[in-house]
């Protein structure tokens, strides 16, 4: 079984960020990026995606988190990327519902090699705690531009900001659980129409 780990590190005049990704791992997370609301919702990645994850991040938050988010997304994409290689024997799609409460929310996703986002999330403030929730839409378009993949992310219902950014991120975990996972039936094979990606 080969291994399906990466570690990617990236360094700009805003910020410096590495991770480390470990796609048949057991959930645990590891994060120091001075941004929490993020690191929480990170953390449901891991947990929801039983993969292991650490992200490490400095960055220019004296003027706000935009530049980290963003890279933070940018680098877990190619971590992704480089755990995959040639993506042979996934599944390729994975889609989740996760509700929370009043809150639900639907993400299907493609490791298509094509990068696209169709981000339908409409918050009801405008900052979970100190977190800017703009900044959410920043973190999924770095990540589908370099994994890179296909992404649709639905907001079905909800009233509760949090729980919003909560069902939103269990979703993605799950979706990406199932999308890289192993698929006995056809190993070696990238399921598609054309033959290739």
């Amino acid at each position: 079984m080969s291994d399906r780990s990466a570690n990617v590190s990236r360094d700009t005049l805003e910020t410096k960020i590495s991770v480390a990704l470990n796609l048949d791992g057991d959930g645990n997370s590891s994060f120091d990026t001075g941004i929490p609301f993020l690191e929480h919702m990170m953390e449901q990645i891991a947990r929801h995606g039983a993969f292991d994850l650490e992200v490490k991040a400095s960055g220019d938050l004296h003027i706000d988190d935009h530049h980290s988010v963003e890279d933070i997304g940018i680098t877990l994409g190619q971590a992704f990327k480089q755990a995959l290689g040639d993506k042979k024997g996934i599944l390729r799609y994975g889609h989740a519902y996760v509700p929370l409460d009043e809150a639900l929310s639907r993400v299907v996703i493609d490791f298509s090699g094509r990068p696209g986002l169709e981000y339908r999330v409409q918050f009801t403030r405008p900052r979970i705690g100190q977190f800017d929730v703009d900044l959410f839409h920043e973190f999924f378009q770095g990540f589908v531009n370099h994994a890179p993949a296909t992404l649709h992310i639905d907001n079905l219902a909800g009233s509760n900001a949090h729980h919003i950014a909560e069902t939103i991120f269990k979703a993605f975990g799950r979706a990406l659980r199932t999308a890289v996972t192993r698929d006995e039936r056809m190993p070696g094979v990238i399921p598609s129409t054309k033959g290739s990606l």
